[in-house]
């Protein structure tokens, strides 16, 4: 079976299509990709839903390579609200 196995950093991606067996896990892709020993990858996830390297995988699955974040996503969203907001009108 052929899965997709990306990674992705702010201004740029990179995807690789992997031949394996079926009934292959996450990590048999992320050892077929040559990205196993990537530092900045802290998580899996398979279509956005997070896994482990034990999930096994299916036909034409998207296996994603998550990096940290770098801001809270509550924090950031609360500082855009922030910057938005209109002064009252004297």
């Amino acid at each position: 079976m052929k899965v997709e196995v990306v990674r992705a950093w702010p201004r740029r991606s990179e995807s690789v299509w992997v031949e394996l067996p079926a009934d292959a896990t996450v990590a048999q892709a992320l050892a077929a990709s040559g990205w196993k020993d990537d530092a900045d990858i802290v998580a899996c996830a398979v279509f956005g839903v997070r896994a482990d390297g034990e999930t096994v995988l299916h036909e034409g699955d998207r296996v994603e390579l998550l990096r940290p974040l770098v801001a809270d996503p509550k924090d950031a969203r609360r500082r855009r609200a922030e910057s938005t907001k209109t002064k009252p009108r004297p």
